[in-house]
């Protein structure tokens, strides 16, 4: 602890200022204000090279997303839930993006994650390619192809890695490394009717980008061909199983034997553990044939799956043994998934299980030298409401509505809703005060019927922590957060800054700093009168 951090925790206890006070009086609320102002005027920015960038994409995690699963963290901790702080809502650095992609009001996840990852916003379900493609048309690819923070990454010799709950070739995880004009061409089956040499994504994620270090995912599907049996014996699978005959699996294994790599591919939870990250150079884990399971409901046996955090922890052991850095993308993608379905509870524990997975970046890394970005790609139609009591069970009925204020079928109303969705009830509501809410798969109401709820064409929030995180700030293009992280880790298109900081970051720190910019303006003055 440092003498900033001491005095925080002096200040707290000499002003009562602690958890531990009533938060009806006025004094509660006006320590913990000027708690927070103390420590926001002793914040200074940090200016160091970022050595490792870790984004985070929380998948449809709008800001009513975040909001409810604080509470139902609190909730689950035997608190209000109000209160409650997740991890990187503490991070000092904050914003909003506008998530619109280039022809549309409402986004995608391919053009959202594209926009995140390459700096340039794109069309809807257009992956790794700019606004010049066309959905669909293979030869308008040409010419289209954007550079992502895996290849400016790989370009400086640094280490990079994929985790993700979703399938491997889904649109946000495809978006670092992939260049399709269709999302839905994760595998060949997917491409029976495509003319010219556009190639699925499975196929280029192992035959283009096999030098990813780490990739953890589900969507053994793609990679396998319909010949060969899942290793969970899932024949529902078959059919989207490769036409081509070809088994990626076999073909990325013999690539990194052949390359003298120490790999491993692995496809349980077993297998997962027994990775030992110092004799580990690169690993492929896919462990589902489609997406992975809901937290809620994970199998951590030793036949069924990790968790987000323990992908992540164990992603960040492998990749930061490479003395020049990594850049690591982390997606909690099924967010998304629960909400299309109106299924809240499982979306806010998909919010949380992505919350454990920061937590274990924080631990696992030091905030000078890693830059932490947590974001969603979009919005969904998903809001809070109703004036319930401090403390009503998030996932519940909004209690202690007066007769007067009820609707005119005089049922009672949750404090989730959605604004479209299958949770329409044809306006033959059922009281939600008279059954249990909380189920996992509770279809929560919507407004408007939809097989699928649609997502939300609202901002949604950017936390940052680490070099140049200061720079996440107010209200910018999606596309923006791409530049930070290339601009603060000296990679992409702007690295002019980079001599200057090296010398600047390689020396002594704190008021030596001072003296070493002196010394590097006053040599540059003197060059130039000499000159």
């Amino acid at each position: 602890m440092d003498l900033i951090d001491l005095s925080i925790v002096l200040t707290c206890l000499m002003m009562s200022s602690c958890n531990s006070q009533r938060d009806d009086t006025p004094k509660f609320w006006n320590n913990m204000a000027q708690n927070d102002m103390r420590k926001a005027l002793q914040m200074l920015p940090n200016n160091n090279v970022a050595k490792n960038v870790i984004l985070f994409i929380g998948d449809g995690m709008s800001i009513s997303s975040t909001t409810a699963a604080r509470i139902r963290r609190g909730q689950i901790q035997g608190h209000t839930g109000e209160e409650t702080i997740l991890k990187f809502e503490e991070f000092p650095h904050v914003g909003l993006l506008k998530t619109y992609p280039v022809d549309r009001q409402t986004a995608d996840s391919a053009s959202t994650a594209t926009a995140l990852l390459s700096g340039v916003k794109t069309k809807y379900y257009l992956v790794g390619l700019d606004a010049t493609a066309k959905r669909g048309d293979c030869a308008s690819s040409k010419g289209a192809r954007l550079k992502t923070m895996v290849d400016w990454a790989e370009q400086e010799g640094k280490s990079t890695g994929i985790v993700t709950t979703t399938r491997l070739t889904h649109a946000t995880p495809s978006s670092a490394y992939a260049h399709s004009v269709e999302r839905d061409w994760e595998g060949d089956v997917n491409m029976a009717d495509v003319t010219g040499n556009c190639r699925d994504i499975a196929h280029q994620f192992v035959y283009e980008n096999g030098h990813i270090e780490v990739a953890f995912a589900g969507g053994r599907r793609h990679f396998i061909p319909q010949n060969v049996a899942d290793p969970e014996a899932n024949f529902t699978y078959a059919k989207y199983q490769r036409r081509d005959n070809l088994n990626l699996l076999d073909y990325w294994q013999q690539q990194r034997r052949k390359e003298g790599k120490r790999y491993k591919y692995v496809w349980n939870k077993q297998q997962f553990d027994a990775i030992d990250p110092d004799h580990t150079d690169t690993v492929l884990g896919l462990f589902a044939p489609s997406h992975m399971q809901y937290e809620i409901e994970r199998d951590d046996g030793p036949l069924g799956e990790p968790s987000l955090a323990e992908m992540t922890s164990k992603a960040i052991q492998i990749l930061q043994k490479n003395d020049k850095g990594f850049f690591l993308l982390v997606e909690g993608g099924r967010i998304d998934h629960a909400h299309h379905d109106n299924k809240a509870k499982k979306a806010l524990h998909e919010t949380l299980a992505l919350e454990d997975a920061v937590r274990e970046a924080v631990r696992l890394t030091d905030e000078e030298d890693t830059l932490l970005v947590v974001t969603a790609d979009h919005s969904h139609v998903f809001s809070l409401g109703g004036y319930p009591s401090r403390g009503n069970d998030i996932l519940g009925a909004v209690d202690d509505v007066p007769e007067q204020y009820l609707p005119p079928d005089r049922k009672g109303f949750t404090t989730i809703t959605y604004g479209n969705g299958p949770g329409y009830e044809n306006g033959n509501r059922t009281d939600p005060r008279t059954f249990d809410t909380t189920t996992n798969d509770y279809m929560f109401p919507s407004a408007v019927p939809l097989g699928q709820d649609t997502h939300g064409a609202d901002d949604v929030a950017v936390y940052a922590r680490g070099p140049m995180a200061h720079l996440i700030h107010g209200v910018h293009e999606q596309n923006y957060v791409a530049h930070v992280m290339a601009y603060a880790s000296c990679m992409g298109i702007n690295k002019g800054h980079c001599v200057h900081y090296t010398i600047i970051n390689t020396g002594p720190t704190h008021t030596s700093q001072t003296a070493l910019i002196f010394i590097v303006c006053l040599a540059q003055i003197l060059l130039h009168i000499r000159l």
